[in-house]
């Protein structure tokens, strides 16, 4: 026999209407009757229907995560942080009571699929969209988006954005956490610049991308205020974010200037195809090219020699995929009575040196610097200096190493 909701209220000593708000985690109740609810599904083992339910209410249980490549262990990182804001308690009871279910869509960086994805989840009645990485920098693209967010806003569904700005002209979204790419990315180049190099090289993200521009602006302001800035087009290659790219991208940077000294990478996986375009064309790392990425990826402790990277700080993200939760808005209320003041998470930069020491390098966008000595010599195992590098300018070191 099916248990239904009136036999859970009657379990519980509650009123039906009760049920549904534990459930559902849309209203305040009582944690004594809270618990007393969860206790009787648990003993009848009831199971609430999500379809009826979310025609019952503004929106269902279901949260959609877009991301632009799953296999990309950043975007795995994000949307695992995510999934945690909204998994329930999380103590192994298997209760239900307000978690929502997360579904991962991979928009493997199609504009097309990204609008897609948004219009099934319009369809689902979608509590939340998380949408993270950079944007696409194209007009048509950003207004298609400002109105298909505005719909979903408009429906009840909170907009989460993650590493993404904002668009302009629209009030649709919930929560930003925006990360300091072009801060990370200026101190990046500041630190290898300091340790002597003087011809670097640039492997950047996919061309009309927010994070491929703001990290290139970052480096090139770092090279402009050494006096290095004038020919960087010849050693900027633009290509996807993966292993392959880097690797090409690496191999047609040193056939153009085989000069370089060091490749900075758009982030950590492009980076390894870097190190491995360096070896393959027998340069010795960090002896001969240095390589440093972005993201800090978990991998990149365990590169030989370790990588020097700048560090996204997602502690912020739990500020963010706040909004996820709470209690539902009522259909008649305008976005800014619904959201309020849009939560602005500022994210942080920091430096991972080659010999595991972390510099902050700002708190937001244009933010605050951080200081601190950077390493000038690398060190062995035993914490010991090793020879300098080769390269231009003082007698130090290459900065990281891949």
């Amino acid at each position: 026999m099916t248990v239904t909701l009136a036999d859970v209220a009657a379990r519980a000593r509650v009123s039906p209407a009760t049920v549904s708000r534990v459930l559902n985690g849309n209203y305040p109740v009582a944690s004594s009757t809270r618990e007393r609810v969860l206790r009787a599904v648990d003993e009848l083992d009831y199971v609430l229907n999500g379809p009826a339910s979310s025609l019952a209410a503004a929106t269902s249980d279901l949260v959609g995560i877009l991301v632009n490549d799953i296999a990309d262990p950043f975007f795995g990182i994000m949307a695992g942080a995510a999934q945690s804001e909204i998994g329930g308690p999380g103590d192994g009871s298997g209760r239900a009571g307000g978690e929502k279910l997360a579904v991962v869509c991979n928009t493997g960086g199609s504009p097309e699929r990204e609008l897609t994805y948004l219009t099934l989840l319009q369809r689902q009645r979608a509590a939340a969209v998380v949408l993270t990485g950079g944007a696409l920098e194209d007009p048509a693209h950003q207004a298609a988006m400002a109105v298909k967010l505005a719909r979903l806003a408009d429906a009840g569904t909170r907009i989460v954005f993650c590493g993404r700005p904002p668009l302009p002209d629209t009030d649709a979204v919930a929560a930003a956490l925006a990360f300091d790419n072009r801060g990370g990315a200026r101190r990046l180049t500041e630190h290898l610049i300091a340790l002597g190099h003087r011809r670097i090289g640039y492997v950047a993200g996919p061309l009309e991308r927010t994070t491929t521009r703001h990290r290139l602006e970052g480096h090139r302001e770092a090279m402009k205020a050494a006096g290095l800035y004038g020919d960087e087009e010849s050693v900027t290659v633009h290509g996807p974010y993966d292993r392959s790219s880097g690797y090409d991208a690496t191999l047609e940077l040193l056939r153009r200037e085989p000069g370089v000294t060091a490749v900075v990478a758009a982030n950590d996986t492009v980076a390894l195809g870097a190190c491995a375009a360096v070896r393959d064309r027998g340069l010795r790392i960090p002896e001969d090219v240095s390589v440093a990425g972005f993201d800090d990826l978990p991998f990149s402790v365990d590169a030989v020699p370790a990588l020097t990277t700048v560090r996204l700080d997602g502690a912020g993200l739990d500020g963010g995929a706040g909004a996820l939760n709470g209690p539902a808005p009522t259909a008649s209320a305008s976005r800014a009575q619904r959201w309020g003041r849009l939560p602005h998470v500022p994210g942080r930069a920091a430096l991972q040196d080659e010999c595991g020491r972390t510099t902050w390098v700002s708190r937001g966008q244009g933010g605050e610097r951080g200081g601190g000595a950077q390493c000038g010599w690398r060190c062995g195992p035993d914490g010991r200096t090793g020879r300098p590098g080769r390269g231009p300018g003082p007698p130090r070191a290459r900065a990281s190493a891949g």
